[in-house]
């Protein structure tokens, strides 16, 4: 089980959870693969101090990726992720940029 300060690991930051943040109140956040919807959404309420609506998680599966070098070809494989979508409630915000 991961601790509480374990589960978030950081935002996932892209022009399309921008949009989704603007116009649906949602956020996107890469997650420890083996946390629950119940330990995110504590997790998210203690670090940010807003009140989460609903949290929807998704596995992303690792990729198989090989490399062409001098010596042969390398292969390995990506390791997987999870993502967590998280809606919080009308009026709460979570400024990202305010730690720049």
């Amino acid at each position: 089980m991961p601790q509480i300060n374990d589960i978030l690991i950081k935002p996932h930051i892209t022009e399309r959870t921008a949009l989704m943040s603007e116009k649906e109140n949602k956020y996107v956040f890469f997650v420890h693969l083996n946390a629950n919807k119940i330990q995110i959404k504590g997790a998210i309420e203690a670090m940010y101090g807003v009140s989460v609506d609903s949290v929807n998680t998704l596995i992303s599966p690792g990729k198989k990726k090989s490399r062409y070098t001098k010596s042969g070809i390398l292969q390995g494989k990506t390791s997987a992720k999870k993502k967590a979508i998280v809606r919080i409630a009308e009026g709460d915000t979570i400024d990202f940029y305010s730690n720049i």
